[in-house]
């Protein structure tokens, strides 16, 4: 947990941050030294292409999921109505995730074009 009263100059100093190892600060971002550059902008692009269609697969395959186990608990297979419930919110949210990220690199795309050259 957060600690409100800790300094910031606490937190950039701290060996782990308070969000874990992963934290930011002064020689640890994507500039410090020793850190991996990629080979070229292909990889790049592959890779992001691969994070979108694994994100859109995985969302997928839980709505798939969720409408399997809404026929399973009305056709009589199973009658556990709260893994239904769960399942169905578990695709409910990922499904609103994947909207909200695609409504953000829209907008970012948006205001990428719309910049002076």
């Amino acid at each position: 947990m957060v600690n409100p009263n800790t300094p910031v100059s606490g937190l950039l100093n701290s060996t782990k941050g308070p969000w874990g190892p992963g934290f930011i600060r002064p020689g640890n971002g994507p500039d410090a030294p020793g850190t991996p550059k990629a080979a070229n902008s292909d990889e790049k692009k592959t890779d992001f292409a691969d994070a979108v269609k694994n994100m859109v697969s995985k969302v997928d395959d839980l709505q798939q999921s969720s409408d399997t186990s809404i026929q399973d608990l009305l056709s009589g297979k199973s009658e556990d109505i709260a893994s239904v419930v769960s399942a169905v919110a578990k695709a409910d949210m990922s499904f609103k995730l994947l909207v909200g990220v695609r409504n953000k690199l829209i907008e970012a795309y948006k205001q990428t074009m719309s910049m002076p050259l």
